[in-house]
């Protein structure tokens, strides 16, 4: 008589779930602070701060208009693109000027002496402390915003850039010479790719502080931007008006870091220690 021997069953998972899983964590302490903030407005009874529905609801009248009808429905575009140009202006700027600036720094002992205490003497001036005299240098607009954004993001990136430098090790270049790369190309094919990890970890932190300055600097008298409509929103006690440009911010903020990671992660994927 022949047994038949029983195999245990595989339990075959979806190859689909760890990416599902992968999209779901993210979102479970965004649920439980919603979730918090619902509960403990309730059991306050307080006015002052809005339940998350009536934010969703000013969110959705910002953007598309139809709820309440007043001067802010349906101008999330205007304010958006506004406080986009001035952000991305101030931090291509200051990427511009900080990253070759630190290769300088980081490089030639000359420069470096030159430069790096005055800047490390101006690194602690807190940004708002400028407001006052942006203004007065550029007027009350849009290019005092600017400048203000551009003050916050430079200093992460030239002092990251600085340290990428001077932390790429002797050899490196004792090699390059030995091969006759001098000059620029000693630049290129050596400095540049040993700094690019600390190059593109200032450029994230540069970003993340120009889209958190950009309500101080919309505070120099603009119509228009996320951050003018915060404080048009504390002026007129409109707390879900202030919660609301604060959740847009917090979104394309987040949004175009994930783009940076992408772009980190394609630039050194030589690297994998440095991805993102």
């Amino acid at each position: 008589m022949e047994q038949t021997v029983e195999l245990p069953m595989k339990v075959v998972r979806p190859e689909f779930w760890p990416r599902i899983k992968s999209w779901l964590t993210p979102l479970i302490v965004p649920l439980l602070l919603l979730v918090g903030w619902h509960v403990g407005v309730k059991a306050s009874g307080t006015q002052l701060i809005p339940l998350p529905k009536d934010v969703g609801l000013m969110l959705y009248d910002f953007a598309f208009g139809g709820i309440y009808d007043d001067a802010f429905s349906e101008t999330l575009p205007l304010h958006l693109w506004k406080s986009v140009t001035r952000v991305y202006g101030g931090f291509f700027a200051a990427a511009l000027v900080g990253i070759p600036l630190g290769l300088l720094i980081g490089r030639i002992k000359v420069i470096r002496d030159l430069l790096d205490p005055t800047l490390q003497l101006l690194r602690p001036v807190p940004v708002t402390a400028w407001l006052p005299l942006s203004m007065i240098f550029f007027g009350i607009g849009p290019n005092a915003a600017i400048f203000l954004v551009f003050l916050g993001a430079f200093y992460p990136i030239v002092f990251n850039t600085t340290f990428g430098v001077k932390a790429v090790d002797n050899r490196l270049f004792e090699a390059a010479l030995m091969l006759g790369c001098n000059g620029s190309s000693l630049f290129r094919q050596v400095v540049l790719p040993a700094a690019m990890p600390s190059i593109l970890n200032g450029l994230r932190l540069g970003h993340g502080f120009a889209w958190i300055l950009i309500v101080v600097g919309e505070m120099t008298g603009v119509p228009e931007g996320l951050g003018a409509v915060i404080m048009d929103g504390r002026m007129l006690s409109r707390t879900d008006l202030v919660i609301a440009g604060m959740v847009v911010i917090g979104i394309v903020g987040y949004s175009t870091d994930r783009v940076l990671v992408a772009i980190n992660n394609y630039l050194l994927k030589w690297s994998p220690q440095h991805h993102v």
